[in-house]
This record gives C-alpha cells, sequence and structure tokens, in this order.
C-alpha cells in the first residue's frame, strides 16, 4: 500500500478490525521508510444491478440518490438519519441480491415509497408528491385518501389480531 506521507510502497499491517456491520476490514498500518501511520479500509466489491431511466438511459446504481431524496422527504420529521441510512442499505442489499442485472428506477420508487409508508405518512407523501409529479391538490388528496384508507385498514387487522403474543394475557 502506497503510504500516503512519503510516498514508498513498504509497509506493515499494526491491527486489523472488522468495521460497520461486519463488512469493513479496518486496517492500522505504519510505513517502514518513515514510520508514519494510517488506516485502510477493505470491503467486498459490490455488483449492483443498473438503472434504467425512464427515458431509457442506464446509469450505475447510487445509494446516495435514496438516501438524498427520502432526507428531503424526511426533513423537520421524527425521522432519524440513522433509520433513512437502514432502509436505503436495506433496499440496497435486496438490489444486490436480485437475478436482474438491470432494474427500473420505478421499481427503486416504489420500493422508497413503500418504506416511507411505514416510517412517516408526511415523509411518504412529500415523496410521493415529487416522484408522481402530482400536477394538482386532487392527485394530491387521491394519495392521502388511498394512505389513510391503508393506514385503517392495517389498524383494524391489529384490533382483530389482538395484542402481541408476549402482551396477551394468560
Amino acid at each position: 500500500m502506497k503510504c500516503p506521507t512519503c510516498g514508498a510502497i513498504d509497509d506493515r499491517v499494526i491491527d486489523s478490525r472488522l468495521g460497520k456491520e461486519n463488512t469493513v476490514i479496518r486496517r492500522r498500518r505504519e510505513c517502514l521508510s518513515c514510520k508514519k501511520r494510517f488506516t485502510t479500509y477493505e470491503r467486498i466489491e459490490e455488483i449492483l444491478p443498473y438503472v434504467i431511466k425512464k427515458d431509457g438511459r442506464r446509469e450505475s446504481f447510487d445509494r446516495r440518490k435514496i438516501v438524498e431524496g427520502m432526507r428531503r422527504a424526511c426533513e423537520k420529521r421524527p425521522v432519524s438519519i440513522d433509520r433513512i441510512d437502514a432502509v436505503a442499505d436495506a433496499i440496497e442489499q435486496e438490489l444486490m441480491e436480485r437475478p436482474e442485472k438491470e432494474i427500473s428506477v420505478q421499481y427503486i420508487g416504489e420500493r422508497v415509497m413503500q418504506e416511507l409508508q411505514l416510517l412517516d405518512d408526511v415523509a411518504y407523501v412529500r415523496f410521493a408528491s415529487v416522484y408522481r409529479s402530482f400536477r394538482d391538490i386532487e392527485e394530491f388528496m387521491k394519495e392521502i385518501k388511498e394512505l389513510y384508507e391503508l393506514k385503517e385498514a392495517r389498524e383494524q387487522r391489529r384490533s382483530q389480531d389482538g395484542p402481541p403474543e408476549e402482551n396477551r394475557a394468560v
């Protein structure tokens, strides 16, 4: 590994540790020429599908676009950055596990909306309004009505199912 201080290529590894969620190895190295220490990170090269844009162009998957879109939708909402990152990680992992080498931007957008629907209703509507390019208030109202009906159906199912096992009286 080339030393960032002197440019020499001889070094030794002083310490290796697993990093974030066991997906990265962090290595502390020492240059044998100048004795300065530096850190490197090693990770698996992930093969993600290409994204087919609405106009037919293809581009590499970029997780940052999911995070940025969700951050804008969740701005001033009670959704943590950690939760946004976890959703982006889950969607990225799902895409890596798919057999297709290309995936439509529509599929990714719908997955983000599904996750936002579970996280925060306002963030979901914000994202949906941009993603689906609402033209007027009627489209906005239709989306809110569908969200409300879905939420009511979920709550009705929960009340019919009763309390979770650990909360039931014996």
